[in-house]
């Protein structure tokens, strides 16, 4: 063969330019998949800005009869993103980590398309955005993710790339960079989070796809910090009280969510078996009005991300003392009902909520405290300390108080494995993987 290519210069230059292409046609189809998810996020994020500021205006803003419109709007939306989810978006309930995190353990490319795949990732925009227009107690992180590994999954196929699980850790992690203006944070979830183990052949996927989500992100948006600058630093003797008690409490209250939306989860699933619809749509419009009841009895504060409230916080305007509770109970009903929608930035409402009330307990600034809350309840939510740090680090552009967020993280974290030692993404997971095991088991049984 080579022989014949001496012979024939053409045909030596038609095997240079074949080989070109194989090398550089799959890198092209990476490169764009990166700068899409960087987009996407951009686009994602403008519209669930909208579906909130949309909320607001309908609802009078908090002010007469139609502040009470929420009991009509919020179930009945809940309900039909429901019925849409289960009917057109399989697969796309909930946060979307879970669906991510399964799709790298199955080895089957049609199981994986059944989590991951481009109509999946525009109904789960949609829906994300139609739930937060209703006031629902979601964030667009976790969603953010889903869409980020479905558009690398489908880079892969075009690409013709062989390392689809290496693809997905790199667009769930370009995700989450784009999402919060974190690469930092991008690359920790995915090695934390995402893989629970560091793989040497994909940290260049990964930096890569952080890399250049990330710049499509800055293009649009410009260089920002998610929560504002803290400007408060931990002193170092009287301010330790408050670092313990905000990652042991808030580290409890982390895994209390986690334990409760598992084994409701779980109840609700074995309950809708008979009636998958009917009764989905029935937990879905209950947990609507509860979720409509508490925004109510809290002035509008637990509606939506939670974001407004948690940077006031991180500001330095303290929050009501019960907001945290109030807020914990709509993000559990808000979860449970089976709509999607994302845990990370109602979490993190959560966790300044109880931070800024323990500092009035303390007697410490507020904006420091709801920092603290925030590290030591997010690393009890996801038992990832590393990514809990590193995320609230970047959010807030203050790095005095790295040692003290450190050490909230991993109590809270600590404090999370001795009440519930299933990390809540990946036991949803499992959920994913099995039904994907029944799916494929009930093909082969027909066939």
């Amino acid at each position: 063969m080579a022989g014949i290519s001496r012979k024939y210069p053409m045909l030596r230059r038609s095997q240079a330019m074949w080989a070109s292409r194989r090398v550089w046609q799959p890198r092209l189809v990476f490169w764009a998949g990166a700068v899409s998810i960087g987009l996407i996020s951009v686009l994602f994020a403008m519209l669930a800005d909208r579906a909130q500021a949309l909320f607001h205006i309908v609802t009078g803003g908090g002010s007469g009869w139609r502040f009470y419109l929420p009991l009509i709007m919020t179930p009945l939306g809940f309900v039909v993103c429901a019925w849409l989810a289960h009917s057109f978006f399989p697969g796309s309930q909930g946060s979307g980590i879970p669906q991510a995190i399964a799709a790298r353990h199955l080895r089957d490319d049609e199981d994986r398309g059944h989590l991951l795949s481009l109509p999946l990732a525009a109904g789960k925009i949609a829906l994300t955005v139609i739930g937060l227009a209703c006031g629902a107690s979601i964030g667009r992180e976790g969603p953010t993710v889903q869409v980020g590994a479905s558009l690398m999954l489908q880079a892969a196929r075009w690409g013709g790339m062989a390392q689809a699980r290496g693809l997905i850790l790199a667009g769930s992690a370009a995700g989450i960079a784009a999402a919060f203006n974190t690469p930092l944070a991008g690359i920790v979830f995915a090695i934390e989070e995402m893989g629970r183990a560091y793989e040497s052949r994909t940290n260049g996927l990964v930096l890569t796809a952080v890399i250049l989500a990330g710049l499509a992100s800055l293009g649009l948006l410009g260089n920002y910090t998610y929560f504002g600058v803290a400007r408060d630093t931990v002193a170092f003797a009287t301010d330790w009280p408050l670092v313990i008690a905000c990652g042991v409490i808030g580290g409890g209250f982390g895994a209390l969510f986690s334990l409760l939306a598992l084994k409701i989860t779980r109840r609700i699933r074995r309950w809708n078996a008979l009636q998958p619809l009917w009764r989905a749509l029935l937990v879905a419009g209950i947990c609507g009005l509860a979720v409509a009841v508490i925004g109510l009895a809290s002035g509008g504060l637990t509606f939506g991300t939670g974001y407004t409230e948690a940077r006031g916080a991180v500001e330095g305007a303290p929050l009501p003392a019960f907001f945290f509770l109030e807020k914990f109970a709509a993000g559990v009903l808000s979860m449970i009902s089976g709509i999607p929608g994302g845990i990370f930035a109602p979490s993190l409402a959560v966790g300044a909520g109880l931070g800024s009330t323990l500092g009035l307990v303390f007697g410490t600034a507020t904006g420091l405290a709801a920092l603290l809350g925030m590290a030591g309840y997010f690393a009890g939510v996801v038992q990832a300390p590393m990514t809990a740090f590193v995320i609230i680090l970047e959010m807030t552009g203050n790095h005095d108080n790295v040692i003290a967020l450190m050490c909230a993280a991993v109590l809270g974290y600590g404090t999370a494995r001795l009440i519930s030692n299933e990390p809540l993404y990946h036991a949803l997971s499992r959920v994913f993987i099995a039904e994907a095991i029944r799916r494929r088991r009930a093909e082969e049984q027909q066939g």
